[in-house]
C-alpha cells in the first residue's frame, strides 16, 4: 500500500469556505459523483465528524464502508479504513494551501486504495485517479457555485 495516487485543483474561494464543503458529509452525494450514500455515525467534541458511513460506486470499485477522519487544525482531514466489505484499506486526505492572496485555495486529494479482490495495480491506480479527479472537479464546482454555502 506505499503507493498512493494524488492530484491538485486550485478552487476561487477561501480555504475555509473549502473545508466547510469537505466536512458537510450530508451533501456529498450532491457533488462527488461516486458517493450515492453518507451517514455522519459519531462525532467528535468539536462537532466534526469523526466516523462516516459512505455508499460508493466508481466503476471497478462499489463498496458499503465507514471511514474514520481526522482533522488536523483548520486545513487539512485524512481518513483511514473502519470496516468494509470490498476494500482490505483506504487512506486519504484533503490539504488546503492559501493561494492568490487568500481568496483562492490550492487542494491537494491523497488517495492509496487497497481491495480484497484481486486487481492489477494499473487498474487499481485508474479507479483512485478517477475518483479523485471527479471528486476535486465536483468540489470545485461546489464551492464556486456557492452552493455548500
Amino acid at each position: 500500500m506505499a503507493e498512493h495516487t494524488s492530484s491538485s485543483i486550485t478552487i476561487d474561494a477561501a480555504p475555509a469556505e473549502v473545508m466547510r464543503v469537505i466536512s458537510d458529509f450530508a451533501r456529498y452525494p450532491e457533488w462527488t459523483g461516486e458517493v450515492k450514500e453518507a451517514e455522519v455515525l459519531a462525532t467528535g467534541a468539536d462537532g466534526r465528524a469523526e466516523q462516516v458511513r459512505l455508499v460508493l460506486d466508481a466503476g471497478a470499485i462499489k463498496d458499503d464502508h465507514t471511514l474514520a477522519y481526522t482533522w488536523h487544525g483548520a486545513d487539512e482531514v485524512s481518513w483511514t479504513l473502519v470496516k468494509s466489505q470490498m476494500l482490505r484499506a483506504i487512506d486519504g486526505s484533503y490539504r488546503l494551501a492559501p493561494a492568490g492572496g487568500g481568496d483562492r485555495t490550492e487542494v491537494t486529494y491523497q488517495l492509496t486504495v487497497d481491495v480484497k479482490i484481486p486487481m492489477l495495480g494499473m487498474i487499481k491506480r485508474k479507479a483512485e485517479k478517477v475518483i479523485i479527479d471527479r471528486a476535486l472537479a465536483g468540489l470545485k464546482k461546489r464551492v464556486e457555485s456557492g452552493a455548500g454555502a
